[in-house]
């Protein structure tokens, strides 16, 4: 098995990346950070990995991303399953007071994720079998106004999959959409925690298992599917008046 990983050096996907490890997968990491990619690397051929390469890209850069997936395909010769697994949670409030905050956020969390989507639905589209995951979250469910910035990003991410979805369906190939709520992750080190949180590890390990069974819509943990459908159930007349 051949998985290119995106945002390699996040908690999410070093955790899910190390159950394909054991499945003596052939991994190419894409991060921006070359030590903390190369430490992720070492660490996954000690966990059973066949083959470890990895790529230095900031994925906001977009014009290097048929670069980058070019450079996947001369590595790996081929790919069975993509996890695209990037993103930055942002500061709500210096977004409501910075466009130009806004639209980096944005860029950050879903034009970049669209480029990439882009080049790849072709490709396997062209192969006709394989598997693309990409983590979007509960936030895209609904527009609050402690994250509407970020949510937006998601949803938008989200709506673009269904998209990708019914048009890869008729080449076998599976796209599949990963809606995590709370993570304990450094990216929410700054956020109290509460229940409702969950560890990366077992997230990853739920991203792994979507990925192998060709899910369409995931929600990690299982309950925010519930949660989530309660909160989008809720009348704008009522749900202006909360603060969420």
């Amino acid at each position: 098995m051949k998985v290119m990983i995106l945002g390699a050096t996040s908690a999410i996907a070093h955790e899910t990346t190390k159950c394909f490890a054991r499945d003596s997968a052939e991994l190419f990491l894409v991060a921006r950070d070359e030590a903390k990619v190369t430490a992720v690397a070492n660490d996954l051929k000690v966990r059973g990995a066949k083959r470890v390469a990895t790529f230095v890209l900031d994925l906001s850069e977009l014009e290097r991303h048929q670069e980058m997936f070019d450079s996947a395909l001369t590595t790996l010769e081929s790919i069975d399953m993509l996890l695209i697994a990037h993103g930055t949670l942002g500061d709500q409030r210096l977004c409501e007071q910075s466009v130009a905050e806004t639209v980096q956020q944005f860029n950050n969390n879903c034009t970049s994720v669209i480029s990439l989507l882009t080049i790849s639905a072709n490709y396997f589209e062209q192969q006709r079998h394989g598997c693309i995951a990409v983590i979007s979250s509960v936030a895209g469910d609904r527009g609050r106004q402690s994250n509407y910035v970020y949510g937006t990003s998601k949803a938008a991410v989200s709506s673009f999959l269904q998209g990708v979805r019914n048009r890869l369906y008729k080449a076998g190939v599976c796209v599949v959409t990963i809606k995590p709520g709370f993570v304990d992750t450094p990216m929410t080190a700054h956020l109290k925690k509460g229940p409702l949180f969950a560890s990366a590890h077992s997230v990853g390990e739920g991203v792994y298992r979507a990925m192998k069974q060709g899910s369409d819509i995931v929600y990690l943990p299982w309950f925010w599917r519930p949660i989530m459908l309660l909160i989008r159930s809720l009348p704008e007349s009522v749900f202006k008046r909360l603060s969420l």
